[in-house]
């Protein structure tokens, strides 16, 4: 188990949430438990998580609480290392669940570890909040039935028909050969990117491009050749897929050495990071994203008030590294946890607590949160807006431009538009 300190929150414009100055102090402790993985290959999805953490505990040490009802209870946040292992993610939501006696689980950072956590909080009914995987990763991967919606767990986030709609904007702003290779790796992602029903295959073609489907292969593949070959025969001018950013720095690599150069790449999950492209030496200028959030969104904490802008400024102060996509996500988190805990007359209402997630309807700092809102997805899922992104040469390092056209001005500043892909060498 982590044991998380507080930290100051200089920088980050807290608001009241209600509990200084009312309600009865209570001695009961609201408990929320939180599954990160901090270490292992997908560390990078938890690297704000401490940060975050930190901050809600102090913002909840600040305001003497949390109010539930007529009374002011004591907050504690309880986080637990996933590994990045499934079977580890599954046994820190039992030790959450049974030794740490939470209210509430939280969980982030890919279906390896939302799924696993997820399915533990269904079968032992306790609430829980997931996000950052594609929701029919998270739905669908767990065998999730729209008729018989999941009573104890809930996921925001973004599907895949809106990072298609997003790839498909950003592949339109270029003149390809419209070739489109797609590397999907044999993992609950990469299966259901590969779907023939909802997943890119009909989307590609609907767009009137032709899709180039190299053979998938397991998460840690040590040589890409196979798939390389498949691509550069076809000669395809946009490269797609799914891949972690272990992966997806070997395969580029591979693809530098055997002189793979399309024009557009677009990644999901591999190029999140600063770090991870950073990796790529003089490789990574160009490459595109997906973008869930970022400073230059135009959004707002309900529980603490800071903005994105606000947010990642006091991320980098705080802990020197350049900001992350999931620091929003994570955040919200909290917001949906607090908003829910708020409208059930007492903590030990479990079922009550589940209740008040499916109606929740809260503007976060990732956006507008509502389940239950839409005919089209499960009442379990929430859909957060989604741009697309592209990482350019910054001196030493990269930054992350949005690309797009007006229509996302109301989702996030500083529209641009693509480039095509180019190996250059870095600044000083």
């Amino acid at each position: 188990m982590l044991t998380l300190a507080g930290v100051a929150t200089a920088g980050v414009p807290l608001a009241a949430c209600g509990g200084s100055g009312s309600g009865a102090k209570a001695k009961r402790v609201i408990r929320i438990g939180y599954v990160s993985p901090q270490t292992g290959a997908l560390s990078a999805f938890g690297a704000a998580d401490r940060y975050v953490t930190d901050t809600i505990r102090a913002f909840f040490q600040r305001q003497g609480g949390m109010t539930i009802g007529a009374r002011t209870y004591p907050v504690e946040i309880i986080v637990r290392d996933s590994q990045s292992d499934q079977n580890r993610a599954a046994q820190a939501a039992d030790d959450l669940i049974y030794t740490d006696r939470v209210d509430i689980v939280l969980v982030a950072s890919t279906p390896e570890t939302t799924n696993p956590v997820s399915d533990q909080c269904e079968a032992n009914e306790i609430p829980c909040i997931s996000t950052a995987a594609p929701w029919q990763s998270w739905f669908n991967g767990r065998g999730g039935d729209p008729a018989r919606p999941f009573k104890w767990t809930y996921h925001f986030f973004w599907g895949l028909e809106d990072v298609t709609r997003v790839y498909r904007n950003m592949w339109g702003q270029l003149p390809t050969n419209k070739k489109v290779g797609a590397l999907w790796p044999d993992d609950s992602d990469g299966r259901t990117f590969a779907d023939e029903t909802i997943g890119f295959p009909p989307a590609i073609t609907a767009g009137g491009y032709t899709l180039v489907k190299p053979p998938s292969f397991p998460a840690g593949t040590p040589d890409f050749t196979i798939q390389l070959d498949v691509l550069k025969r076809a000669g395809v001018d946009i490269l797609t897929g799914v891949l972690t950013p272990a992966d997806f720095q070997t395969f580029w690599k591979q693809a530098a050495a055997k002189d793979f150069s399309p024009k557009i790449v677009t990644v999901a999950k591999g190029l999140l990071f600063p770090g991870s492209v950073q990796a790529l030496g003089q490789e990574g200028n160009n490459l595109g994203t997906e973008v869930w959030w970022s400073p230059f969104h135009r959004f707002k904490s309900s529980l603490t008030g800071a903005t994105p802008a606000t947010l990642a400024k006091d991320f980098t102060d705080k802990t020197g590294s350049p900001w992350v996509q999931t620091l929003g996500f994570v955040h919200a988190l909290y917001e949906l946890a607090t908003e829910a805990l708020a409208q059930v007359g007492s903590p030990d209402d479990r079922a009550g607590l589940a209740a008040a997630i499916g109606k929740l309807r809260a503007n976060t700092i990732v956006g507008e949160v509502g389940f239950g809102g839409s005919a089209d997805i499960p009442k379990n899922v929430a859909k957060t807006p989604l741009v697309g992104g592209q990482w350019r040469t910054a001196g030493a390092g990269y930054s992350l431009v949005i690309v797009g056209d007006e229509s996302i001005s109301n989702i996030a500043a500083q529209p641009g538009r693509l480039l095509p892909y180019s190996r250059v060498v870095q600044g000083p």
